[in-house]
Parts: C-alpha cells; structure tokens; sequence
C-alpha cells in the first residue's frame, strides 16, 4: 500500500521529530561511552535504540510518551550498566570481553585466532596497516574488546603496563 490517509503521515512526522530530538537528548546526557566503538552490549543497546524508534515512529498503537518510557529505560540502563562497569569489581567482565594477544614477541598465537574466529591474513592485514613488513619486529597484536585490532612493535613496548588486562600478553623482562 503507498498511502494510507494524511494524518498518518503528519504523526509519523512530528512524532518522528520529536522522538528523534528525544533520543539525541539521551545519549548526549548518557554520555560518550553510548556513542564511541561499540562492545557487544554496547552493540545490543544501540540495535535496541533503534528498533524502539522505528515502532514509535510507524506503529499508531504505541503512544508518545510510552515510546518516550523506553527509550529513556534503554539509555538508564546503558548509564547502569556503564557505571558498574567503571565502579564495581567484575561488572565490567560480565559485559564486556577480555582483551587477547593474538601476536607475542612475533608469533602468531594460533589457538587463539581459532577461538576468536580470527583468520592469520587478518592480523597479518593488521600489522601491514602500521607499515610494519616483519613480524618478528612485533610485541604484540591485541583483539581489543570492541574488536579492533591493536599492533605493538617492540620498539613501542616499553614496560608493557598498557598490556594489563590482555590474555596472555608479553611481558618484558619475563620469560
């Protein structure tokens, strides 16, 4: 069907507006986290954004302020769930994934390409991307949380203390 009646029309406009302000409220007060790379949780949130606006914005049996209601609920939880995660010991594992070394001091780390479903081209694509042409001038590759790919080459390493957290993570001076 290609047109239904005017009115329908006007709702979906101004309601549209409204709701569409409404939600760009709510993530500039929640915050940078909301808006920045995307976790999986984070992912799960924003998916959930915006299937909230589409059923505010085309479906006439969910009223305004009811559309309003869950779109403020999403963004609470994501100020929640982000706070926790800052603040309470263990939050932040339970939403987020851990960092992993896919490269230590040049080698691929194998076992944990398979578990991450990473293919060997991809770190190597990685690597290649910092102008780095040999792996045995890297540190360590990292599979960040929002799965980015970090590259760290020796001459970088320094300490190593921007490692903590990563599994299996090169540590100078240890074996």
């Amino acid at each position: 069907m290609w047109f239904d009646t005017w009115p329908e029309i006007l709702r979906v406009l101004i309601i549209g507006s409204v709701s569409y302000a409404a939600l760009v409220v709510l993530l500039r007060v929640t915050g940078k986290r909301t808006l920045g790379q995307l976790n999986a949780f984070d992912f799960i949130v924003t998916v959930a954004f915006g299937s909230t606006l589409a059923t505010i914005l085309l479906n006439s049996d969910v009223a305004f302020l009811e559309g309003l209601t869950a779109l403020a609920l999403l963004a609470g939880l994501q100020f929640l769930v982000a706070w926790a995660s800052a603040h309470v010991p263990g939050a932040r594992s339970a939403v987020t994934s851990r960092p992993v070394a896919l490269v230590v001091m040049g080698e691929l780390q194998h076992a944990q390409l398979r578990s991450n479903r990473l293919s060997e081209s991809e770190v190597l694509q990685a690597v290649r991307a910092t102008g780095s042409g040999d792996l045995s001038d890297i540190a360590a590759v990292v599979l960040e949380t929002n799965g980015t790919i970090s590259v760290i080459p020796n001459s970088k390493l320094g300490n190593g203390s921007a490692l903590d957290g990563v599994q299996d993570a090169p540590r100078p001076g240890h074996p």
